[in-house]
């Protein structure tokens, strides 16, 4: 009903929506031909220091693994004993979630255990980040939702929570704690200049901790239906962020070339672009329609000049990262430690690289993917 009703509402107003995109879009070509990029995409890559080749390898690299997403949607099915799976099916629970709920004492204990491979210099810093208040955690009258690091210079770093004591809010503490400690550790080590990191790394310190969390509770459960949970989690991470973040990526991409090419990117144009990937993403087990193709028209994302595809970068280097410090130690972390204290010394290829991760290759996303293949096949396993 809920599915039905939201995109019934965008189709009522497509044609508003597509001459929104389209006049952004325009914009984008007008300055990007005015100042002789190649496209708007580059224009909008080449101040973050990012080669167009890093967005179109993450591309190339979801392309060569789609059929792990095609097998996890099809397991998805099988385990809601459904023909064919709708667009809503997708975020239907396919695995009971444990019933424990967590004080925040016991989530900061978690988030130490789980943080420990990051060593000792890494995990003292959390400890005064919570002995000194650096987090407001509960909600309040008036407080706004959600959850945020933020800072300014010469200052601490602060984190906003809602912390009702869920798996979830376990995983937003230790994300935003990422956040912290990379602008704390920039900060303690750059000259003001080359404090400020761009977006393209923000993400991999916050993603790579949530990477550190899940790998621990792999690591230690013991009850078998919690690690099927813990890891259709995993997978989710993967869908959520890697696969469908790309796929936006892929959309603003293509849609912005038939713009400045001349094509048609009015409602039709758009939806049936819109659709026809979401048909190659999730495969034949989720059933197409038309209401999927006017999703386009609710992803504020659009608007925002090429930056959802840092979300995908960011996850696939987290989970490259957290693989090569669980596995090599010390060697890694130094290496991990003098990312996070880099700030914008270095460009963000370069600085991942200094920790282990060429972004430039599509090595790093290969290997994450592979990764999500593993974990599916465990879930088809166990379901």
């Amino acid at each position: 009903s809920a599915y039905h009703s939201v995109y019934g509402t965008y189709r009522s107003v497509r044609n508003t929506c597509a001459a929104l995109l389209a006049s952004q879009m325009r914009h984008l070509a007008f300055f990007s031909n005015a100042r002789h990029y190649a496209s708007s995409l580059e224009a909008s890559l080449t101040p973050t220091e990012v080669p167009v080749e890093v967005y179109a390898s993450l591309i190339d690299s979801v392309h060569r693994n789609v059929e792990s997403l095609h097998h996890y949607t099809e397991v998805r099915r099988r385990a809601l004993g459904l023909d064919t799976l709708r667009y809503w099916d997708l975020y239907v629970p396919i695995v009971k979630a444990p019933e424990r709920r967590y004080t925040f004492e016991e989530a900061c204990d978690l988030m130490l255990k789980a943080l420990a491979p990051l060593g000792e210099k890494y995990v003292s810093v959390v400890r005064r980040a919570l002995s000194e208040r650096w987090i407001d955690v509960y909600e309040t009258p008036g407080k706004m939702s959600g959850a945020y690091s933020a800072d300014g210079h010469g200052m601490r770093p602060v984190i906003l929570l809602n912390f009702q004591g869920t798996l979830d809010d376990v995983f937003t503490l230790v994300h935003e704690m990422g956040h912290s400690m990379q602008t704390w550790l920039s900060n303690e080590t750059q000259p003001p200049r080359y404090q400020e990191y761009p977006m393209f790394v923000a993400e991999v310190a916050s993603t790579t901790n949530e990477c550190l969390l899940i790998r621990y509770l792999l690591d230690h459960t013991t009850d078998d239906a919690e690690r099927l949970f813990l890891v259709n989690h995993f997978c989710e991470m993967f869908r959520g962020t890697l696969f469908r973040q790309t796929m936006f990526a892929e959309f603003e991409r293509d849609a912005n070339a038939a713009c400045a090419a001349g094509e048609g990117v009015g409602a039709d144009a758009l939806c049936a672009r819109y659709r026809a990937l979401n048909d190659l993403y999730y495969g034949d087990a989720v059933q197409s329609d038309d209401e999927i193709a006017h999703e386009w028209a609710r992803i504020p994302h659009f608007y925002y000049d090429y930056y959802v595809y840092v979300y995908a970068t960011s996850f696939a280097a987290a989970v490259a990262l957290s693989e090569r410090m669980l596995r090599e130690g010390e060697p890694a972390v130094a290496d991990y430690l003098g990312f996070l204290s880099g700030g914008c010394s270095k460009t963000p290829i370069e600085l991942l690289r200094g920790a282990g991760v060429d972004m430039a290759s599509g090595e790093a996303v290969d290997a994450a993917l592979a990764r999500f293949a593993e974990l599916v096949d465990e879930l088809d396993r166990g379901i």
